[in-house]
């Protein structure tokens, strides 16, 4: 098990299928809603789109809080998914970390306003949400570790540091609605400083 897995310990009670069926819609369903609207998006809004009525939402998710919570759990097992992805791809370096790096951008911004919530949550332990943004942190160590094994990083690259660099590319992309070329322009910056020179740099 990987740093980044160890993070997803909170037991699951297992529900029947149909059950599950549903939950996995208004979560799904709730992660599209929110990113439109951000977490104050209509939870009546969630259950019309996901095709149940209110009751089976609020069966499963009797608050906000409990959707959330939800959402951030999938958020972490995706998070930790695409990580291991990247590292089975065996990609050469640069192409590891744009499609890493691109990935981060994407679980940054959940939805409307998250980046910044993310953001500072990784640096707060007091933060609700901090336990989940360190499988984030994780990950991102995971891919770095990972290819610093194989000299393809400049010496003295610090995850922490890079994880704080992509968090403000998200956070301005999030904010400025930067689109997704621009992005990966700012990501290619980060990348450069990074990668290690053929030279031996």
């Amino acid at each position: 098990m990987t740093a980044a897995a160890s993070e997803l310990t909170e037991p699951v009670k297992p529900l029947r299928a149909d059950a599950q069926r549903n939950y996995d819609k208004l979560v799904e369903t709730a992660r599209e809603v929110f990113a439109e609207r951000g977490t104050e998006g209509s939870l009546d809004q969630i259950a019309k789109r996901a095709g149940v009525g209110p009751g089976t939402l609020y069966r499963h998710f009797p608050t906000r809080e409990d959707l959330i919570g939800a959402l951030m759990r999938d958020w972490s097992a995706r998070v930790v998914a695409d990580s291991e992805a990247v590292i089975g791809a065996g990609l050469p370096a640069r192409e590891t970390l744009q499609r890493w790096f691109l990935a981060l951008v994407e679980h940054l911004t959940l939805h409307r306003g998250a980046a910044v919530t993310l953001t500072a949550a990784m640096d707060d332990p007091g933060s609700p949400i901090h336990g989940k943004c360190q499988a984030l942190a994780a990950a991102n160590r995971h891919v770095l570790d990972h290819l610093a094994e194989d000299g393809a990083l400049r010496k003295g690259v610090e995850a922490r540091q890079v994880m704080r660099l992509v968090s403000g590319v998200a956070t301005i992309a999030d904010a400025a609605g930067i689109p997704p070329d621009e992005v990966e322009s700012l990501l290619g910056i980060v990348i450069d400083g990074i990668v290690a020179d053929p030279a031996g740099g």
